[in-house]
């Protein structure tokens, strides 16, 4: 394909390459500039061309494959702006303030080492002067008697209400 070949299609082909762009949904911008990079590219490899009838396809296969891209390597994620309102306070931090404060003190230390500090049972084995076998053992009953007193708590403060107004219905 010789440079005047090329030329010409360019001016035939680079507003349909820009419409198809458009109609993508890319900006006006964008879509022009992306269409100058597909005739460019085009220009660099028309050695590849097969049929010389077929080059707004190919410049437009370019295209598409150039949108495609940008596309794939735009951010998922915005930034955020910063909020003028403190944060709230996490309700799940203040469950498990609630639970551990029923907890037993050996229960408390251990579950706190555990989950709240990231210690391995190991580690607490150590500081405690223990084996990891007998940390393991406390954590799966401090476990349970939390779930305990957790469960009985929520069914008190369920059926106190209900309770009352049987009594008073």
């Amino acid at each position: 394909m010789t440079t005047e070949e090329y030329g010409s299609a360019y001016k035939k082909g680079y507003t349909l390459t820009t419409r198809l762009l458009l109609a993508r949904g890319m900006s006006w911008d964008g879509a022009q500039e992306t269409a100058q990079a597909a005739w460019v590219r085009g220009w660099e490899k028309r050695s590849q061309l097969r049929d010389s009838k077929t080059i707004v396809k190919w410049i437009n296969t370019i295209a598409l494959n150039m949108y495609r891209t940008s596309i794939r390597r735009e951010p998922f994620l915005e930034e955020l702006p910063e909020l003028a309102a403190p944060p709230e306070r996490h309700l799940a931090a203040i469950d498990v303030q609630l639970i551990l404060q029923t907890c037993k003190e050996t229960d408390r230390i251990v579950l706190q080492s555990y989950y709240l500090e990231d210690h391995r049972t190991e580690e607490i084995a150590r500081a405690e002067g223990s084996s990891a076998t007998a940390v393991r053992l406390r954590l799966l009953r401090a476990r349970r008697r939390a779930f305990e007193k957790t469960v009985t708590a929520i069914s008190r403060a369920t059926t106190t209400p209900t309770l009352a107004k049987c009594a008073n219905g």
